[in-house]
């Protein structure tokens, strides 16, 4: 009898340790269980990090795509500025060019407009000219001398 009580014992034993083995143990040293708490807490910390830094990185590529949109926006506006500006520049290019040929033409042309009239027609104030300039007179024919006979 004293051997199968001890076999009991020992089987008794056996199923114990495997149940516990088996279910797992519910105690944890205390000094275990703080640390597993803290690495909990440092957990859901870095979570909640990860979540602010995540809506951080979307807030930030949003406000990148939107000023890439107005880079886009500037930029579209800056060459049609500059294709403005070149016309203008060619445009104004144009006029100086017109405007120096007029310039040319008008100063030659008031000295031969000038020089006919003055041949055509002499002025009919006597010695004054309001440049202040007296115009050589035009010498007119003298009537024919009448010969007197004595």
């Amino acid at each position: 009898m004293l051997i199968r009580s001890r076999r009991a014992v020992m089987g008794l034993c056996v199923l114990g340790v495997s149940s516990v083995l088996l279910t797992g143990c519910d105690f944890w040293p205390p000094a275990l269980q703080a640390q597993i708490e803290q690495l909990h807490s440092e957990a859901q910390q870095a979570a909640a990090d990860k979540a602010l830094l995540q809506n951080q990185l979307n807030a930030a590529n949003k406000a990148k795509e939107e000023l890439q949109i107005r880079v886009e926006d500037l930029t579209r506006v800056n060459k049609e500025k500059s294709a403005m500006i070149a016309n203008l520049e060619h445009t104004i290019a144009a006029a100086r060019e017109r405007a120096a040929k007029a310039v040319k033409t008008n100063t030659a042309k008031p000295v031969t407009k000038s020089a006919v009239k003055k041949a055509t027609k002499p002025s009919s104030k006597a010695g004054g000219n309001s440049s202040g300039k007296s115009t050589p007179r035009k010498p007119t024919k003298a009537a024919p001398a009448k010969r007197v006979h004595p």
